[in-house]
């Protein structure tokens, strides 16, 4: 959206000018990136900032230390509950496989969420209704190591302009068979007709290390009923 040849020809403006007009107008681009679109890291405002932890320790490790110590001892013990330590024990990175992701709402079907390889499911991923309580549910499996301080972080985005932002810290998990399953505190959609549309928003699940065990990035709209 430059100016005409008759502002030209009226007004006299320098060069530089022109390229803070030009640097002003560049959002209007229709031309609008994948990080524009689900914004940057810095945007997010990541839970926590990026601390230097100990290095990592094995099951069998974290058993030896602090033996003496009856408390910590009967902790470690309930924390790990049955793990079969012979077979896991020497595995220093733990694994984190999301089974299932859904979506609940009072007097509805659950609203379950495919998990795609990449992340990045495509075309809408899930429509909500404005003004619903709703909530996140999603199980999970570990398995080799203890997944310490594992959070959730959720940014969301309308027209590139960051709208909202969750952090939930989940806990710490020790390996096991069975799934955990988890659900996230209620939240109620925005109602109205600037809160109706489409949102973009990229969900984390990161652990004390900020190690990313799934990231996806997803679109979604609020309408005035449901899909």
């Amino acid at each position: 959206m430059g100016l005409d040849d008759d502002d030209k020809e009226t007004g006299q403006t320098s060069e530089a000018g022109n390229k803070e007009q030009e640097e002003h107008h560049e959002p209007l681009s229709r031309h609008t990136s994948e990080s524009s679109v689900y914004g940057t890291e810095e945007d997010e405002d990541e839970y926590g900032s990026k601390i230097q932890l100990g290095p990592l320790c094995t099951i069998k490790e974290h058993l030896e230390k602090d033996k003496d110590d009856e408390s910590l001892r009967k902790w470690k013990e309930q924390l790990l509950g049955s793990v079969d330590v012979d077979n896991i024990g020497e595995i220093l990175e733990p694994e984190v496989n999301f089974t299932s992701l859904s979506i609940i709402s009072p007097g509805r079907d659950d609203i379950v969420l495919p998990i795609p390889e990449d992340g990045k499911p495509k075309g809408l991923w899930f429509t909500l209704k404005e003004g619903s309580p709703y909530r996140l549910k999603f199980s999970l499996v570990v398995t080799n190591n203890i997944v310490s301080g594992l959070k959730y972080t959720n940014t969301v985005w309308k027209t590139a302009v960051k709208v909202d932002s969750a952090k939930e810290m989940l806990g710490t998990f020790s390996p096991q068979q069975e799934p955990y399953t988890h659900e996230m505190p209620e939240e109620v959609t925005p109602s109205g007709m600037f809160a109706r549309g489409q949102y973009t928003a990229r969900t984390k699940f990161l652990d004390d290390d900020n190690k990313c065990y799934l990231e996806i990035n997803y679109t979604f709209d609020i309408r005035k009923d449901w899909a």
